[in-house]
């Protein structure tokens, strides 16, 4: 039986950045840092459909990576510090700024995972292979 509650509109982005559930914007998504609640407390959306992949670490690695590499060039082209330096300042640094956007990044992809009703693939010609 399908639910047929309906809820107003809520932006993907602005419930996934800040962690709520994609369909009513007020439950948390989160039970943990990173792991995903069954449902919502407030609307009780099964959150079973959550599946964000690899998707997050992925955009972690390109946006991080970019901030990082970017400030490290600088950096020696600048002033050329020892090498030892650049390992105290940017291995903290990158581990910091990739906890702080891998928890927003996968909220994102759940709640637009959900707004889209996107699910696996699957072979649906009706005939046998």
């Amino acid at each position: 039986m399908e639910d047929k509650a309906h809820f107003p509109a809520v932006n993907p982005v602005s419930a996934g950045l800040a962690g709520k559930c994609p369909r009513c914007g007020q439950g948390k998504l989160f039970d943990g840092f990173l792991s995903v609640k069954t449902s919502c407390a407030s609307c009780g959306l099964d959150y079973s459909f959550a599946d964000s992949g690899d998707g997050p670490a992925v955009f972690v690695i390109m946006l991080v990576g970019f901030i990082v590499v970017a400030l490290v060039l600088f950096v020696e082209l600048a002033y050329q510090p020892p090498m030892w330096l650049h390992m105290v300042i940017w291995l903290p640094l990158t581990v910091l700024l990739a906890a702080m956007v891998l928890r927003p990044l996968k909220g994102l992809l759940i709640a637009l995972q959900f707004r889209h009703k996107a699910q696996e693939g699957r072979l649906d010609d009706g005939g046998e292979t």
